[in-house]
């Protein structure tokens, strides 16, 4: 008879969710796994993105073609095909500015060809996500926060993007922050939506815009101002879990809003 009594070691896993990331961008994995319970687990997949560069710097506005670039076949569609083979439960496009180009259609576009490399394995992206948990809140009234390095363009597309879906923005644009990711602090955002923001009377707010640290400062904001906070690793990852077949796990999470409370309309499908 066997003495050995292992030790903890990643196999027993509740759900597994993996991410479709820019090459250096390590915001939506560090903050999925910050919101993730012990048995859920994270798994990355990258795709070069041609507005960063080593160290995740960027411009201080990105350009709009690398944007488009990032959801051109072949190599997102080679990033989830890798992904897909992997015993996951769902993937998770963690980029933003995408969908806010694509439009709508487009992205529903893009989604159908990305799920011929899936597996069957359910498939989301931050907006679509986002668009749930509006729902799921029974919010209407919504404000976009944007990271500092999209233009006022890109920032009007997302707003075209969430209208189309028949929500009413009542605010949109860049913070006013550092276009830098690693000089965006809680403090500062908080801030910026404290003073920016809050005054539209949303009645939920996207800190949209995967690259952007946020998920800190969800539940603190949502008891001083009022308003549901949602944001882009945030509200994605719900989505994932709930896709995954891990809704009494999603629901179990405290501290990142009171999305988390709530189901996606059809089940997230």
């Amino acid at each position: 008879m066997s003495t050995i009594q292992a030790q903890k070691d990643g196999w027993e896993a509740r759900a597994r969710i993996g991410v479709v990331v820019p090459h250096a961008d390590v915001g939506p994995e560090s903050e999925f796994q910050a919101i993730a319970p012990d048995d859920v687990f994270v798994h990355g997949s990258r795709v070069y993105f041609g507005a960063m560069r080593a160290g995740g710097e960027m411009d201080p506005k990105i350009p709009h073609d690398p944007v488009r670039a990032f959801v051109q076949p072949p190599h997102i569609d080679d990033a989830v095909e890798l992904l897909a083979a992997s015993p996951l439960d769902a993937i998770a496009l963690g980029f933003t500015s995408s969908a806010y180009i694509l439009g709508a259609s487009g992205e529903k576009e893009l989604f159908a060809r990305l799920a011929q490399h899936t597996r069957g394995l359910p498939l989301t992206g931050t907006t679509s996500a986002a668009v749930a948990g509006f729902t799921a809140l029974g919010t209407r009234r919504i404000a976009l926060v944007n990271p500092p390095w999209f233009d006022d363009r890109l920032s009007g597309l997302g707003a075209d993007y969430f209208t189309e879906q028949g929500f009413d923005v009542v605010h949109h644009g860049p913070c006013g922050l550092p276009s830098n990711q690693k000089l965006i602090t809680p403090e500062a955002l908080s801030e910026w939506i404290r003073t920016t923001v809050a005054g539209h009377r949303p009645d939920a707010v996207l800190v949209a815009g995967n690259g952007i640290r946020a998920v800190g400062v969800i539940n603190a904001l949502e008891q001083e101002l009022g308003f549901a906070v949602l944001t882009a690793n945030q509200v994605l990852f719900w989505h994932a879990l709930h896709l995954a077949g891990a809704a009494e796990t999603a629901r179990a999470i405290t501290g990142y809003g009171r999305l988390y409370s709530t189901e996606p309309p059809y089940g997230g499908a």
